[in-house]
């Protein structure tokens, strides 16, 4: 409920705070007093968009500020999803700076005018002839059927289900999409991974066959070679080997004259042991040497194999292409997997159909069931507020897609004469008859479901003093379980108010002001007084007034 309100350099309105209870408050004052200026400032708390031309003083800020308790209105989910702090007393500020700026607070936090209009909606409804337009469409319509079906567990059930199965029908859209873009692919990724597995891969295999190759197709030229050095190291008087062998039984009869000879001797040693090392290499390379064309041809064929892959997949080494191979077979993999794997989600999303299924005829059920008492109380209501032959038909059909709130199609149809035709209730109600209709559901709502504090912004006009009073008493019902404002020009419901206030001009400083007071049970009596008989208040209207009030 609304508790305070602040307004601060906004339109005639200079500086104006006034705090509220809990019940049915009047707001009452002359045509163009300014009560328009009180529901456009609220309104801006409330996400409207600012307007600097609506400043008092354009060199100053413009603050309004209201102060909710809304300890009682289940919105701390609310708040966690904007990610706002919550507070059980809530304060909202809305500034307009001379710049033509705009700022937001919830709680002292900037937001955006979105948090506002979000969080305003559960917090005030202002209700004029135009909000009853609202009456006329789908989403109102299936609010008022299920706040009576009791219906909040099994919407919520149903929206975050249907989340989930909105998620799981793009997915398998998306793997469609993906196995017909892999379909167009995997006959070239087929034959390129064939080609890369039967080369048989080896991870650092070129280098060896590069090797094996070039002894291969040199073989005569190395047996040449190999066999001339064989025979210089190893010829009985020239070879290298018999000379160095001499060389050392020479220097070793010197090594005992000095460290200089024993030096000697060990290097020619060293050097003896290195040369019949390599001697004895060259012997095993010369045995393991043999001509093969079959093999060399294979070796040939197999390199020609590698070098053409490489260049064709633009890879340095058989390393990458080990790479490209496993990345290929991968690609394969997934779409020949894909069949699988959309088949698989096609049964989740069939779960999930069925126990959407399941979660909507559970809501069109509890909504059919309370149709007809919502009909018999609208009908019974609405007698009572001088519309005797009103009468509605709610025609509640399943549909076969998945609506945002259900399975059902709904038709609000509304006939206000005896023996009349059933219509569209937009096009068969006026706006008065909208405004009564509009009182009686949120009258039938109130018992259902905690709403917000209402505002009913002369929904009184154009109606006899009987039926006002009707209007009075229902809104006096509805203050039982919430908090009801209402402005009104008729002294039948200004006197069942529990707080009376009253919008006034005055002149301060040759500049004329906007006020908002509280009246006292003596102001009150000659407020409903002046209502009833004008400005010179008469006795008879005063004894009028006291009647009312009491």
């Amino acid at each position: 409920m609304l508790t305070q309100l602040t307004i601060k350099n906004y339109a005639l309105i200079d500086e104006l705070q006034v705090s509220f209870n809990n019940g049915l408050t009047i707001i009452t004052g002359e045509t163009g007093a300014g009560k328009s200026i009180l529901l456009g400032g609220l309104s801006l708390i409330l996400g409207k968009r600012a307007d600097l031309a609506s400043v008092k003083d354009s060199s100053k800020k413009c603050v309004i500020e209201g102060v909710f308790d809304i300890s009682k209105y289940k919105l701390k989910p609310l708040f966690k999803h904007r990610d706002l702090d919550y507070e059980p007393i809530t304060i909202i500020r809305r500034e307009i700076l001379p710049s033509g700026k705009s700022r937001a607070f919830i709680n002292d936090t900037p937001v955006k005018l979105d948090d506002l209009q979000v969080l305003g909606e559960h917090l005030l409804d202002i209700h004029s002839q135009h909000q009853t337009l609202q009456l006329t469409n789908d989403d109102f319509q299936f609010q008022i059927i299920d706040a009576l079906a009791n219906n909040d567990k099994n919407l919520s059930q149903y929206i975050s289900e249907l989340k989930t199965f909105k998620i799981f029908t793009s997915e398998i859209e998306q793997l469609q999409d993906q196995k017909a873009e892999a379909l167009k692919e995997l006959d070239y990724n087929l034959f390129l991974l064939k080609e890369l597995e039967e080369a048989k891969l080896v991870d650092g295999e070129l280098e060896s066959l590069e090797t094996e190759y070039e002894t291969l197709n040199n073989i005569e030229e190395i047996k040449d070679k190999l066999g001339q050095s064989h025979q210089l190291l190893s010829a009985e008087d020239s070879g290298v080997t018999s000379n160095l062998r001499e060389i050392k039984t020479q220097v070793s009869k010197l090594a005992s004259y000095g460290v200089q000879y024993q030096s000697i001797y060990n290097r020619i040693d060293s050097s003896l042991i290195e040369i019949e090392d390599v001697f004895s290499e060259i012997e095993n390379l010369e045995g393991q040497l043999e001509a093969d064309p079959n093999r060399l041809e294979i070796v040939n064929t197999k390199l020609q194999t590698l070098h053409n892959l490489m260049q064709k997949h633009t890879a340095a080494s058989v390393e990458e292409l080990i790479t490209i191979r496993e990345a290929l077979s991968s690609k394969v993999s997934v779409t020949e997997n894909l069949d699988a794997h959309i088949l698989e989600q096609e049964k989740e999303k069939e779960q999930l159909k069925h126990q959407l299924l399941a979660i909507a005829k559970t809501i069109h059920t509890n909504r059919s069931k309370v149709i007809p008492k919502l009909t018999k109380q609208l009908a019974s209501i609405l007698a009572t507020l001088g519309m005797p032959n009103a009468k509605f038909n709610i025609d509640l059909k399943t549909s076969t897609a998945f609506l945002s709130n259900g399975s059902d199609e709904l038709q609000f149809l509304f006939s206000a004469n005896k023996g009349g035709q059933f219509n569209d209730l937009k096009k068969s109600a006026s706006g008065g008859e909208l405004s009564r209709i509009m009182l009686a559901i949120k009258h039938i709502l109130s018992r259902y479901t905690q709403l917000p504090t209402i505002m009913f912004d002369e929904i009184d006009t154009g109606v006899s003093g009987e039926i006002s009073n009707k209007m009075a008493t229902i809104m006096q019902d509805m203050s039982k379980a919430m908090q009801v404002f209402t402005i009104t020009h008729l002294p039948q419901i200004a006197s069942k108010g529990d707080h009376h206030f009253k919008v006034f001009k005055e002149d301060v400083n040759d500049l004329t002001q906007t006020q908002l007071k509280k009246l006292t049970p003596e102001e009150r009596i000659v407020e409903i007084a002046q209502m009833l008989g004008g400005t010179n208040v008469s006795s008879s209207a005063m004894e009028h007034a006291k009647q009312l009030l009491n």
